[in-house]
């Protein structure tokens, strides 16, 4: 925003004008304040290395003592190495048994290969075997449907037969369930039912009247189906639609059910009335007897029927199954054969690309188990003390061998916050009060386990090993180091002053236009106020913030804002329209 002070002339004229000697003042006073403007310093939103680093002082050694540490447990089987002798770096110390790593090696190339071969088959077009082969599969599905439609006509036909057979017995059935029940052969006065009741109604009246009543219901029940499943057998033909078959053969399986039920029920009956007469002494007549032979006649043929319709049942029911299952099995060879012929999709190829490149990692990864089964001298210097031999057993993170080395080294100290994030392997860059001049590259070596405790602040040594030899330095020096924890190349990154917090969001401060140069030409004064713009961010150093979304490269945003000062100028006093002012 450009903002503009209004600018008062105040003129205050007096003229004195006087007839005797004397002299006027012409007094002239201004008060002005120059224009004020707010003045943006901006910047671009540019790609770049952000790193960040741990510093540290500490002091130079001359010689350092490290313990190299087995990373896996193992078997020794080669001690490379005797003690107090010279080694360089990544010279062999000792040597793990190592035939599970190299196995989990050789399963990783060959899973590798594997990928590889499926990545190169799939993108080559399908063969003509593999074609034909896809489309017999195909004609073979739609055979085994034809072949499962066949036999379910065929089970309409058979359950038709069935049906027909049923009702040449299911009618002499019925009648004869009608004469043993409800005529009176046995006694003129009644029906042969309640005759029967009578014989065992003096001893065993409740039991008598349950079993009556459960022949009545039944066989009531048995002659209402069979007369509405009658009616409508006598209605179908064998050319009748399917579902009119089907729902035939289905009732008359119910219908076999209940017939099969009300003779059972009938010759319980029979027998139980029998068992009362019996074992009150009275002697049936040999209506009973013929009665009981033609309800066994009767069982025998019900249940059988019974059988028959519900073999055709199942068969139907099955046959419906294996023609879903065909058209399923269809569906999914007509699919295949189409993606097939098409090749293979982009998303499978990019897949199994993908598996190719797991199958690499963990080819990697393998390897460097492997490696660690080996263990090396990580600097020039002296094998002091190999703390195994052949044959030993060593487990993880045990002290193998005894390093020494005239290598320069410094050791940092560093609080618990910042050691926290120190790694072995992460590069230094040191410098010396002694040298000005010089820095010198290094890596951490080792790190502090446990911490020493002064005054209630815990610190934690960190040794870094010189990657070169500098004549200039010595033992006992002051050294400060710089330690890269991260770093993040070809990042957008705003300087630091740029990014604004707000709890917990962040964001720049962005024109979308109506930006000129200052009057100064050291920034831009706009004609309206700057807008927020809230982003997103990663890492961060003392100059530098990494921009991981809301910005593009090369957008301006202010860096730096100068807000306006008020500035009187000078007081005026004119000269005397008469001379000189006196007492000057």
């Amino acid at each position: 925003m450009k903002y503009k002070f209004i600018v008062h002339h105040k003129i205050i004229t007096g003229i004195i004008l006087l007839a005797v000697l004397g002299g006027g003042y012409w007094v002239y006073s201004a008060f002005i304040k120059k224009e004020a403007e707010i003045v943006y310093i901006l910047t671009r939103i540019e790609k770049g290395t952000i790193t960040t680093s741990i510093s540290g002082s500490g002091q130079v050694s001359a010689l350092n003592q490290i313990d190299v540490k087995s990373k896996v447990s193992g078997d020794v089987v080669l001690v490379a190495v005797n003690n107090g002798q010279e080694v360089k770096a990544e010279d062999l110390l000792l040597q793990l048994d190592s035939r599970d790593a190299q196995k989990s090696v050789r399963d990783a190339e060959a899973n590798l290969e594997s990928a590889k071969i499926a990545l190169e088959k799939l993108k080559q077009p399908a063969d003509a075997l593999s074609i034909l082969q896809a489309e017999n599969l195909l004609a073979q599905a739609k055979e085994t449907k034809q072949k499962t439609e066949n036999d379910l006509q065929k089970s309409y036909d058979d359950g038709f037969n069935t049906v027909s057979n049923a009702f040449l017995d299911f009618p002499t059935i019925m009648t004869g369930l009608e004469d043993i029940l409800y005529k009176n052969t046995i006694s003129a006065s009644q029906w042969n039912i309640d005759w029967y009741a009578s014989q065992a109604s003096s001893w065993e009246e409740e039991k008598t009247a349950l079993y009556k009543n459960n022949v009545n219901g039944t066989y009531s029940l048995a002659r209402q189906k069979y007369n509405k499943n009658f009616d409508d057998y006598k209605a179908v033909s064998r050319s009748s639609d399917t579902q009119i078959l089907e729902s035939l053969i289905l009732e008359t399986y119910d219908t076999a059910k209940i017939i099969a039920d009300a003779v059972k029920n009938s010759n319980n009956f029979i027998d139980f009335i029998k068992d009362v007469m019996t074992l009150h002494s009275i002697t049936a007549p040999s209506a009973v007897a013929t009665h009981q032979s033609s309800l066994n006649t009767y069982t025998s043929k019900a249940n059988s029927h019974l059988l028959n319709l519900l073999a055709i049942k199942q068969t139907i029911e099955d046959s419906k199954t294996a023609i879903a299952n065909a058209d399923r099995t269809i569906a999914e060879k007509t699919e295949s054969l189409i993606k097939l012929k098409a090749g293979a999709d982009a998303l499978d190829i990019k897949s199994q690309e993908l598996t190719v490149t797991q199958r690499e990692n963990s080819l990697l990864d393998a390897r460097e188990k492997l490696a660690d089964y080996f263990i090396r001298a990580s600097f020039d210097g002296v094998a002091a003390k190999i703390n195994f031999k052949k044959g030993d057993s060593v487990s993880a993170n045990s002290a193998v061998a005894t390093l020494i080395t005239s290598q320069h080294i410094a050791e940092i100290s560093l609080n618990e916050i910042d050691a926290a994030k120190i790694k072995v392997g992460q590069k230094a860059v040191l410098t010396f009060d002694a040298a000005p001049n010089l820095s010198v590259t290094g890596e951490v070596s080792e790190i502090d386990t446990i911490g020493a405790v002064s005054q209630g602040v815990v610190s934690y040594i960190v040794k870094i090993v010189f990657s070169m030899q500098e004549d200039l330095i010595k033992p006992g020096m002051s050294v400060g180091a710089t330690i890269i924890t991260d770093v993040k190349q070809n990042v957008l990154m705003s300087p630091n002053s740029a990014v604004k917090t707000q709890g917990n969001l962040h964001h720049v401060e962005i024109f979308n236009n109506g930006l000129s140069r200052s009057k100064d030409g050291q920034g831009f004064v706009s004609d309206s106020a700057p807008r927020k713009q809230t982003i997103e961010i990663g890492l961060s150093n003392d100059e530098f913030t990494e921009i991981v979304s809301g910005l593009d490269e090369g957008v301006r945003v202010v860096a730096r804002t100068i807000n306006p000062t008020a500035v009187t100028t000078q007081t005026t006093q004119a000269p005397s329209l008469f001379g000189a002012p006196r007492g000057r």
